[in-house]
């Protein structure tokens, strides 16, 4: 089911920053095909996605953490929640792995 990306400022910094940083356009290009995997198909199997148990959403609501590389160091990660929107998922935070 396709589903229309929300981003909260946070993590709309967190892209932007990515995208001016010339030195890292191969991590960009995976965050930007992860994020279209999301549109489409949150379960895909490459974004091994999973719920993180370490905090929620400003409502309260399941944090779900998914791939947008493996097997990298400092891999990048993406935060996301479902909604506002039965047809949303509001995206948290991009981030390299700790």
């Amino acid at each position: 089911m396709k589903v229309r990306l929300n981003f909260t400022l946070r993590a709309a910094k967190d892209l932007a920053e990515l995208a001016r940083d010339t030195g890292r356009r191969k991590r960009l290009k995976s965050v930007q095909k992860a994020l279209g995997l999301l549109g489409t198909s949150q379960r895909h199997p490459s974004l091994h996605t999973h719920k993180n148990q370490s905090f929620s959403g400003p409502r309260g609501e399941e944090i779900f953490e998914a791939y947008a590389e493996n097997k990298t160091p400092a891999a990048y990660r993406i935060f996301w929640f479902c909604g506002p929107e039965a047809d949303s998922i509001t995206i948290v935070a991009i981030t390299p792995h700790p």
